[in-house]
């Protein structure tokens, strides 16, 4: 009786596994007819004809009161909200990486004056006696002497410039987009955004701006960097100027005329925007796929002129365009 229960057993077990093993024998040929249908087909390359929604926030006035002295009936915002304003426009175009290098150094004096024990928020601004003292050294090269620029550097400042010609990456920007070179440097920086051209005849600016003073949000401040342009090209007698839903930018005519890209540490910005001035920087972009928007053309404001503009001219419309939207006074350097 013990034998013949082992010999059902044991058939009870081979009819099982050979069940088992038909099963499993199904599922993977299944599966491995579904994965070959699917290696059959043919590859379709990604192509990326939009951009996640970019254009977040709105912009608004800031509205800060303005304080009158005892004294007199003189406004003290324009003392008390002075910044630094470092106006290259009109010298000769600049390789980007001494730039660059001048932006990681300011931003680092910002964050040492925040990790100060000793200082506070509100000295970002340019002190009366600093303002002094930049009116009287204005003209002269006051680089030469650390003595004079160092009380400066841990303060609000624009820098406005031409580019010698460059690409520039952002931290996740696609190097594809980039289609020909021709012997133009490209370099991968930490901003958002994808990859752009600066070059002779675009003005670019970079502000370095300790948002605690404005508007502690960084949609807002790409939004402000937008409204600087569209009241710098009003300014400069170009209509029609807008920005476009879902993308960051100016648009004219549906060709983009300006750029942003930003990086923003403990509230302290850098990079900036860059603003198409005149045509001879409009071929640079013959290279790329502008911010990686297929299909889509630039423009200069050139374009839009009767009488032609040069950067160092439209450099004073964005001038004053800042000192609105920020409410501030830029004192030059």
């Amino acid at each position: 009786m013990t034998k013949l229960s082992n010999r059902k057993l044991f058939v009870s077990s081979c009819i099982v596994f050979y069940i088992s093993f038909l099963t499993t024998a199904h599922v993977l040929a299944f599966t491995t007819l579904q994965t070959n249908n699917v290696q059959s087909l043919p590859f379709i390359p990604k192509q990326k004809t939009c951009l996640q929604q970019q254009q977040l926030g709105t912009f608004e006035p800031l509205n800060i009161p303005t304080q009158q002295s005892s004294s007199s009936s003189s406004s003290l915002q324009e003392e008390e909200r002075s910044i630094a304003f470092y106006n290259y426009s009109s010298t000769t175009p600049i390789p980007y990486e001494p730039m660059w290098n001048m932006q990681k150094k300011l931003l680092q004096c910002h964050l040492n004056r925040l990790s100060s024990s000793s200082s506070s928020s509100c000295n970002q601004f340019l002190s009366v006696e600093d303002t002094s003292i930049l009116t009287t050294l204005n003209g002269y090269n006051i680089h030469s002497s650390e003595s004079h620029t160092h009380s400066f550097q841990d303060k609000d400042a624009i820098i406005m410039l031409q580019h010698t010609p460059v690409y520039t990456l952002g931290t996740a920007s696609d190097p594809n987009y980039i289609t020909s070179q021709d012997n133009v440097d490209i370099i991968r920086i930490e901003r958002g955004g994808e990859v752009t051209c600066h070059a002779p005849g675009q003005l670019t600016v970079y502000p370095i701006l300790d948002l605690r003073g404005y508007r502690q949000d960084i949609h807002w401040y790409m939004r402000a960097l937008e409204e600087c342009i569209l009241i710098a090209l009003e300014k400069a007698g170009v209509q029609g100027a807008t920005r476009e839903e879902d993308l960051t930018g100016v648009w004219v005519q549906n060709k983009k005329i300006a750029a942003l890209g930003v990086k923003v540490r403990r509230w302290v910005t850098m990079h900036g925007l860059a603003v198409n001035v005149e045509h001879s920087c409009v071929s640079y972009f013959d290279g790329i796929v502008p911010c990686g928007l297929v299909g889509r053309q630039v423009c200069c404001i050139n374009d839009f002129l009767d009488e032609p503009m040069s950067v160092a001219e439209f450099s004073v419309c964005m001038k004053e365009a800042m000192e609105e939207v920020f409410e501030v006074a830029l004192v030059e350097v």
